[in-house]
């Protein structure tokens, strides 16, 4: 379903010790994302939705990247 091809972690720009390169989605993208996510999910912190978004990256291969924002908005509330 995925056309993208697999890169091996050792060869991936993104690592799971950093959040979101500048490559996978840029700060607007990413401002836009938290705001609207903070909105849908007040209960939820900073911190949890940050961390709810690492899982969503890491389930997806480690990119995000790809994915439209209303999917990761979806695969993230279902986390929080």
């Amino acid at each position: 379903e995925n056309s993208l091809p697999k890169i091996p972690a050792a060869f991936s720009t993104n690592s799971f010790d950093t959040f979101i390169s500048p490559n996978t989605m840029n700060l607007s993208s990413f401002t836009k994302l938290m705001k609207k996510l903070q909105e849908t999910h007040p209960e939820a912190s900073r911190d949890k939705i940050v961390d709810a978004l690492l899982e969503v990256r890491k389930n997806n291969r480690g990119i995000l990247s790809g994915l439209p924002i209303s999917s990761i908005m979806e695969r993230t509330s279902v986390i929080l």
